[in-house]
């Protein structure tokens, strides 16, 4: 995924932090609590203190937040002309939800039917009979309760504004507000930290101390986003307002969700890096050791490398190939770093690296939800 962002002026790159979008990963923390092992205690505890109608509620509308997490929770990024900054408080942010007009209310919130034609700036349902079919196709495909969604906000989207509001305002009565101001602080300081990092060492330090998804090519004016998802964005639009949003979440991890609809400012949420938690392998990196493993002759060369180390001589005598052979397996397995050699004497000794195969199930995990 790239954002353009030639000639971007750095005092257009901001670090804010907004009690809407928060608010959106705790409600998907709920939903998905294998998404997020750490947050087991905090989820088990909210769902099992929350008033059953609430509960009812919140699973009407889980679809905004569970499978995709709908950019309703980040309305400042779709005000033309913005400044790119949430609100200070969540009424301030659902202020700005209020702002925005329905056609871009409605394509949002049906960005759990449509996420392709969305990212592709399709037109609105609400104009256009052949989108409107569309949706409602796939939201059949979902289910009943996102057919009845569908219906209701395609024929009156005011309503359902109102009652998306007042779900919002009554989480955060329920539970968000003494959620938000437990994290809140190390939010705020995340933010502030990285935007001195980005006022004294520059735009590169800065994203750099966001993510190791990040990698700026300053000679192109690209920032890559390491994910799996292929989109392209720009965060240089006369039209549109220029700029581009970073916000930390403590409830975010392993996801690291980007903003890059058509007519929408890019925003990157990236979670606070927690300190017993090793940096995520790249996609790339995931890719290379899953393909290394799944030849049959390295699985079994793994076999012995996992018990003890082994020269390429010893490897072969015992799989009854060639030295050759091994050797070729063995680069494949150590480009992939899953293995470390180690000389003693004339020997050269290898062995597999127990501690990154054991991260691989995770990896893969944090790569594919990243």
């Amino acid at each position: 995924m790239n954002i353009d962002i030639a000639g971007l002026p750095a005092d257009r790159i901001v670090f804010s932090v907004s009690p809407l979008t928060e608010l959106g990963n705790a409600l998907h923390a709920l939903s998905e609590p294998g998404h997020h092992p750490g947050l087991h205690g905090w989820a088990t505890a909210t769902s099992s203190a929350l008033e059953p109608g609430l509960a009812d509620r919140l699973l009407e509308a889980e679809f905004l937040w569970r499978h995709s997490f709908s950019d309703v929770f980040m309305p400042f990024a779709g005000i033309p002309g913005g400044d790119g900054r949430p609100g200070a408080t969540l009424a301030e942010d659902l202020d700005i939800l209020d702002r925005l007009d329905d056609e871009r209310f409605v394509t949002t919130a049906l960005e759990f039917t449509c996420a392709g034609l969305y990212g592709d700036g399709a037109a609105s349902p609400l104009t256009d009979p052949a989108m409107r079919d569309r949706a409602l196709e796939l939201a059949a495909a979902r289910g009943p309760r996102q057919v009845r969604f569908t219906q209701r906000l395609l024929a009156d989207p005011a309503p359902v504004r109102r009652w998306i509001r007042r779900l919002f305002e009554d989480c955060d009565q329920a539970f968000f507000a003494d959620t938000w101001r437990r994290v809140s602080v190390q939010l705020a300081a995340d933010a502030r930290y990285k935007t001195q990092v980005l006022r004294h060492k520059g735009v590169r330090e800065a994203l750099g101390a966001v993510s190791a998804a990040l990698t700026l090519d300053e000679e192109a004016g690209t920032l890559s986003v390491d994910k799996l998802s292929e989109a392209r964005t720009t965060a240089v639009d006369p039209d549109l307002g220029t700029g581009l949003t970073l916000m930390p979440s403590s409830f975010g991890w392993p996801h690291l969700m980007v903003v890059y609809a058509p007519g929408w400012r890019p925003v990157i949420q990236y979670p606070v890096r927690l300190p017993d938690l090793p940096a995520p392998a790249s996609v790339e990196l995931l890719q290379r050791r899953m393909e290394a493993l799944a030849h049959p002759m390295r699985m079994r060369l793994c076999r012995n490398l996992a018990r003890s180390a082994y020269t390429t001589g010893e490897l072969a005598d015992s799989h009854r190939i060639t030295a050759p052979e091994v050797s070729r397996h063995l680069s494949v397995l150590k480009k992939a770093g899953l293995i470390t050699t180690r000389r003693r004497g004339r020997y050269v000794l290898h062995q597999l690296d127990l501690t990154v195969v054991a991260r691989i199930g995770s990896d893969f995990l944090e790569g594919v939800l990243r």
